[in-house]
Protein backbone atom coordinates (compact mmCIF):
# COMPACT_ATOMS: atom_id res chain seq x y z
CA UNK A 1 0.00 0.00 0.00
CA UNK A 2 1.78 3.39 -0.97
CA UNK A 3 1.82 5.99 1.93
CA UNK A 4 1.41 9.24 1.23
CA UNK A 5 3.33 11.84 2.73
CA UNK A 6 1.78 13.54 6.08
CA UNK A 7 4.51 13.54 8.28
CA UNK A 8 3.76 16.16 10.75
CA UNK A 9 0.50 16.48 9.44
CA UNK A 10 -2.55 16.77 12.26
CA UNK A 11 -5.90 15.02 11.45
CA UNK A 12 -8.89 14.64 13.10
CA UNK A 13 -11.37 12.01 12.11
CA UNK A 14 -15.18 11.92 13.26
CA UNK A 15 -16.88 8.31 13.68
CA UNK A 16 -13.20 7.30 14.76
CA UNK A 17 -14.37 4.67 16.53
CA UNK A 18 -16.25 2.85 13.34
CA UNK A 19 -14.92 0.54 10.16
CA UNK A 20 -14.12 3.72 8.29
CA UNK A 21 -12.59 5.52 11.23
CA UNK A 22 -10.04 3.14 12.23
CA UNK A 23 -9.34 2.41 8.55
CA UNK A 24 -8.70 5.79 7.51
CA UNK A 25 -6.81 6.69 11.19
CA UNK A 26 -4.58 3.85 9.87
CA UNK A 27 -3.74 4.84 6.51
CA UNK A 28 -3.36 8.12 8.08
CA UNK A 29 -1.14 7.05 10.18
CA UNK A 30 0.96 4.75 7.79
CA UNK A 31 1.89 8.34 5.79
CA UNK A 32 3.22 9.77 9.29
CA UNK A 33 -0.03 11.48 10.61
CA UNK A 34 -0.90 12.75 14.07
CA UNK A 35 -4.80 11.49 14.53
CA UNK A 36 -7.26 12.48 17.07
CA UNK A 37 -10.47 10.22 16.67
CA UNK A 38 -13.94 11.51 17.77
CA UNK A 39 -16.80 9.37 18.62
CA UNK A 40 -19.69 8.45 20.74
CA UNK A 41 -18.32 5.89 22.52
CA UNK A 42 -15.37 5.83 25.41
CA UNK A 43 -15.39 1.77 24.81
CA UNK A 44 -15.13 2.11 21.48
CA UNK A 45 -12.69 4.75 21.34
CA UNK A 46 -10.40 2.83 23.68
CA UNK A 47 -10.63 -0.31 21.95
CA UNK A 48 -9.96 1.77 18.61
CA UNK A 49 -7.08 3.43 20.09
CA UNK A 50 -5.56 -0.15 21.30
CA UNK A 51 -6.17 -1.73 18.04
CA UNK A 52 -4.29 1.06 15.91
CA UNK A 53 -1.29 1.84 18.76
CA UNK A 54 -1.45 4.48 21.20
CA UNK A 55 1.62 6.67 19.41
CA UNK A 56 0.29 9.35 17.76
CA UNK A 57 -3.11 8.74 18.23
CA UNK A 58 -5.83 10.50 20.88
CA UNK A 59 -9.24 10.29 21.30
CA UNK A 60 -11.89 12.38 22.23
CA UNK A 61 -15.64 11.23 23.07
CA UNK A 62 -17.72 14.12 21.57
CA UNK A 63 -20.84 14.42 19.86
CA UNK A 64 -20.86 16.12 16.51
CA UNK A 65 -24.10 17.29 16.68
CA UNK A 66 -23.87 19.33 19.77
CA UNK A 67 -22.26 22.84 18.73
CA UNK A 68 -20.33 23.68 22.02
CA UNK A 69 -19.45 20.10 22.47
CA UNK A 70 -17.50 20.27 18.54
CA UNK A 71 -15.76 23.75 19.34
CA UNK A 72 -14.56 23.05 22.80
CA UNK A 73 -13.44 19.36 21.35
CA UNK A 74 -11.59 21.83 18.11
CA UNK A 75 -10.51 24.23 20.84
CA UNK A 76 -8.43 21.53 22.47
CA UNK A 77 -6.59 20.09 19.49
CA UNK A 78 -6.07 23.20 18.23
CA UNK A 79 -4.48 24.63 21.38
CA UNK A 80 -1.28 21.52 20.74
CA UNK A 81 -0.89 22.64 17.51
CA UNK A 82 -1.88 22.58 13.65
CA UNK A 83 -5.20 20.85 12.05
CA UNK A 84 -4.02 19.81 8.91
CA UNK A 85 -7.04 17.65 7.87
CA UNK A 86 -10.63 17.01 8.74
CA UNK A 87 -12.36 13.57 7.83
CA UNK A 88 -16.10 14.12 8.08
CA UNK A 89 -17.08 10.41 8.65
CA UNK A 90 -19.50 10.01 11.44
CA UNK A 91 -22.75 8.79 10.30
CA UNK A 92 -25.64 6.78 10.78
CA UNK A 93 -27.77 4.85 8.37
CA UNK A 94 -31.45 5.44 9.79
CA UNK A 95 -34.45 3.02 8.78
CA UNK A 96 -34.70 0.74 5.98
CA UNK A 97 -38.40 1.58 4.96
CA UNK A 98 -40.12 3.13 2.36
CA UNK A 99 -40.32 6.97 2.49
CA UNK A 100 -43.96 6.79 3.66
CA UNK A 101 -43.13 4.36 6.45
CA UNK A 102 -40.32 6.11 7.99
CA UNK A 103 -40.46 8.07 11.55
CA UNK A 104 -39.99 11.66 11.32
CA UNK A 105 -38.13 11.95 14.44
CA UNK A 106 -35.66 9.00 12.69
CA UNK A 107 -35.60 10.97 9.56
CA UNK A 108 -34.34 14.08 11.35
CA UNK A 109 -31.79 12.30 13.31
CA UNK A 110 -30.14 11.11 10.08
CA UNK A 111 -30.26 14.42 9.03
CA UNK A 112 -28.90 15.87 12.37
CA UNK A 113 -26.13 13.74 12.31
CA UNK A 114 -25.07 13.22 8.50
CA UNK A 115 -25.49 16.61 7.70
CA UNK A 116 -25.87 19.32 10.29
CA UNK A 117 -23.21 17.41 12.65
CA UNK A 118 -20.48 17.77 9.64
CA UNK A 119 -21.56 21.30 9.24
CA UNK A 120 -20.64 21.87 12.90
CA UNK A 121 -17.46 20.07 12.82
CA UNK A 122 -16.64 21.74 9.39
CA UNK A 123 -17.42 25.27 10.36
CA UNK A 124 -15.60 25.12 13.45
CA UNK A 125 -12.27 23.46 12.12
CA UNK A 126 -12.49 25.75 8.92
CA UNK A 127 -12.25 28.73 11.09
CA UNK A 128 -9.21 27.43 12.86
CA UNK A 129 -7.72 26.55 9.37
CA UNK A 130 -8.05 29.87 7.94
CA UNK A 131 -5.77 31.29 10.47
CA UNK A 132 -3.52 29.04 10.30
CA UNK A 133 -0.01 29.55 7.47
CA UNK A 134 0.03 27.93 4.30
CA UNK A 135 2.75 25.20 4.31
CA UNK A 136 2.04 24.71 1.36
CA UNK A 137 -1.72 24.68 2.28
CA UNK A 138 -3.81 25.70 5.21
CA UNK A 139 -5.62 22.41 5.71
CA UNK A 140 -8.10 19.42 4.37
CA UNK A 141 -11.47 18.67 4.40
CA UNK A 142 -12.90 15.15 3.54
CA UNK A 143 -16.52 14.69 3.61
CA UNK A 144 -17.29 11.25 3.62
CA UNK A 145 -20.50 11.00 1.62
CA UNK A 146 -21.94 8.06 -0.20
CA UNK A 147 -23.27 6.25 -3.62
CA UNK A 148 -26.64 7.05 -2.63
CA UNK A 149 -26.34 10.62 -2.19
CA UNK A 150 -25.41 10.90 -6.12
CA UNK A 151 -28.58 8.57 -7.23
CA UNK A 152 -31.00 7.49 -4.31
CA UNK A 153 -31.64 4.74 -3.04
CA UNK A 154 -35.40 2.56 -2.07
CA UNK A 155 -35.78 2.19 1.37
CA UNK A 156 -32.72 4.90 2.59
CA UNK A 157 -34.86 8.57 2.22
CA UNK A 158 -32.95 9.81 4.47
CA UNK A 159 -29.68 8.35 4.47
CA UNK A 160 -29.61 9.26 0.67
CA UNK A 161 -30.80 12.86 1.10
CA UNK A 162 -28.21 13.35 4.00
CA UNK A 163 -25.42 12.07 1.27
CA UNK A 164 -26.81 14.33 -1.08
CA UNK A 165 -27.27 17.43 0.76
CA UNK A 166 -23.12 16.35 2.04
CA UNK A 167 -22.43 16.93 -1.80
CA UNK A 168 -23.71 20.20 -2.08
CA UNK A 169 -22.34 21.38 1.32
CA UNK A 170 -18.86 20.23 -0.03
CA UNK A 171 -19.17 22.01 -3.33
CA UNK A 172 -20.08 25.25 -1.32
CA UNK A 173 -17.16 24.78 1.09
CA UNK A 174 -14.81 24.25 -1.56
CA UNK A 175 -15.49 27.37 -3.83
CA UNK A 176 -15.61 29.68 -0.47
CA UNK A 177 -12.40 28.59 0.80
CA UNK A 178 -10.31 27.57 -2.74
CA UNK A 179 -8.26 31.03 -2.66
CA UNK A 180 -7.61 30.20 0.93
CA UNK A 181 -5.40 27.03 0.11
CA UNK A 182 -7.72 24.58 1.88
CA UNK A 183 -9.00 22.27 -0.34
CA UNK A 184 -12.17 20.34 0.44
CA UNK A 185 -13.51 17.06 -0.90
CA UNK A 186 -15.91 14.27 -0.99
CA UNK A 187 -15.96 10.64 -1.35
CA UNK A 188 -18.46 8.59 -2.77
CA UNK A 189 -18.64 5.23 -1.28
CA UNK A 190 -20.38 2.01 -2.87
CA UNK A 191 -21.85 -0.25 0.25
CA UNK A 192 -18.70 -1.02 2.45
CA UNK A 193 -17.82 -3.84 4.88
CA UNK A 194 -18.52 -1.79 7.78
CA UNK A 195 -20.33 -2.46 10.84
CA UNK A 196 -22.91 -0.48 9.29
CA UNK A 197 -23.53 -3.20 6.36
CA UNK A 198 -24.21 -5.88 9.57
CA UNK A 199 -27.53 -3.76 10.21
CA UNK A 200 -28.98 -5.16 6.96
CA UNK A 201 -30.79 -8.51 5.67
CA UNK A 202 -29.11 -10.32 3.64
CA UNK A 203 -32.01 -9.81 1.28
CA UNK A 204 -30.74 -6.23 1.34
CA UNK A 205 -27.24 -7.41 0.61
CA UNK A 206 -28.21 -8.80 -2.33
CA UNK A 207 -30.33 -5.89 -3.85
CA UNK A 208 -27.46 -4.00 -2.77
CA UNK A 209 -24.71 -5.88 -4.64
CA UNK A 210 -26.52 -6.25 -7.96
CA UNK A 211 -26.51 -2.74 -8.24
CA UNK A 212 -22.77 -2.51 -8.31
CA UNK A 213 -21.37 -3.73 -11.50
CA UNK A 214 -18.02 -5.27 -9.46
CA UNK A 215 -20.38 -7.87 -8.20
CA UNK A 216 -19.19 -6.99 -4.28
CA UNK A 217 -19.15 -4.39 -1.13
CA UNK A 218 -15.86 -2.22 -0.98
CA UNK A 219 -13.38 -2.94 1.13
CA UNK A 220 -12.44 0.02 4.01
CA UNK A 221 -8.69 -0.34 3.19
CA UNK A 222 -9.84 0.81 -0.48
CA UNK A 223 -11.61 3.45 0.71
CA UNK A 224 -8.76 4.91 3.18
CA UNK A 225 -6.10 4.81 1.02
CA UNK A 226 -8.37 7.58 -1.62
CA UNK A 227 -8.65 9.70 1.91
CA UNK A 228 -4.81 9.71 2.80
CA UNK A 229 -4.33 11.21 -0.40
CA UNK A 230 -6.67 13.55 -0.17
CA UNK A 231 -5.75 14.33 2.95
CA UNK A 232 -1.65 14.50 1.50
CA UNK A 233 -0.51 17.75 -0.07
CA UNK A 234 -0.29 15.69 -3.50
CA UNK A 235 -3.73 16.66 -3.74
CA UNK A 236 -4.02 20.21 -4.06
CA UNK A 237 -5.85 21.21 -6.80
CA UNK A 238 -9.04 19.30 -6.49
CA UNK A 239 -11.03 21.39 -4.30
CA UNK A 240 -14.51 20.85 -4.95
CA UNK A 241 -13.94 17.22 -6.47
CA UNK A 242 -16.44 14.18 -5.65
CA UNK A 243 -14.49 10.83 -6.13
CA UNK A 244 -16.00 7.68 -6.40
CA UNK A 245 -15.18 4.45 -5.20
CA UNK A 246 -18.60 2.63 -5.99
CA UNK A 247 -17.41 -0.10 -8.75
CA UNK A 248 -18.81 1.13 -11.44
CA UNK A 249 -22.50 2.24 -10.02
CA UNK A 250 -21.86 5.71 -10.38
CA UNK A 251 -24.23 7.47 -13.01
CA UNK A 252 -22.38 10.75 -12.73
Amino acid sequence: MNAYDLAGKRAIVTGGAGGFGVGVARALLAGGAVVELWDLSQDRLEAARAELGPDRVSARVVDITAEEQVEAAVAAFAAAGRIDALVNNAGVLGEVKPLWETSPDDFRRVLEVNLVGSYLVARAVVGRMLRQQPRPLRGHVVNMSSIQGKEGMPLAGAYAASKAALLALTKTLAKETAREKIVVTAVTPAAAETAMAKLISSERRAEIEARIPAGRFVEVDEVARLVAWLCSDDCSFSTGGVFDISGGRATY
